[in-house]
């Protein structure tokens, strides 16, 4: 499985990659696989500010339906609208085109919650 080095990667298995106070945050190689085909992504929180830990969307699966969990505190800017009509882009390409929001992130970055690519290869026993 590819857990690109540039990004940093949670528990919940979702990736974050911050640029400029900036997050783009989406959900794993991993995840993806374990999901299976992704039929729907649902985020209704853009312009909310939401806490790390908490549910900002969720994946619909042709078998099940997943929460999205906030890495870390900031107001949801950006949704990408092209998932409202091509979901399979999170198959496809979970790290470039299948990304889900952009965060600007207004608490700190809980840096010992982010996992490095290791860490999260570890974590899924790749």
């Amino acid at each position: 499985m590819n857990f690109p080095k540039e990004l940093k990667y949670t528990k919940d298995h979702e990736w974050v990659k911050i640029e400029d106070g900036i997050a783009v945050i989406g959900i794993t190689e991993f995840a993806q696989r374990e999901l299976g085909d992704i039929v729907y992504v649902e985020v209704e929180t853009v312009g909310e500010t939401i806490a790390s830990g908490e549910v900002f969307g969720t994946v619909e699966a042709v078998k099940t339906v997943s929460d999205l969990f906030m890495p870390l505190e900031g107001e949801i800017i950006e949704f990408n609208e092209e998932l409202e009509s091509s979901p399979e882009l999170v198959n496809e390409s979970p790290y470039e085109e299948g990304w889900m929001i952009k965060v600007k992130i207004t608490g700190e970055v809980p840096e010992g919650e982010l996992l490095s690519p290791e860490d999260y290869a570890e974590l899924v026993g790749n």
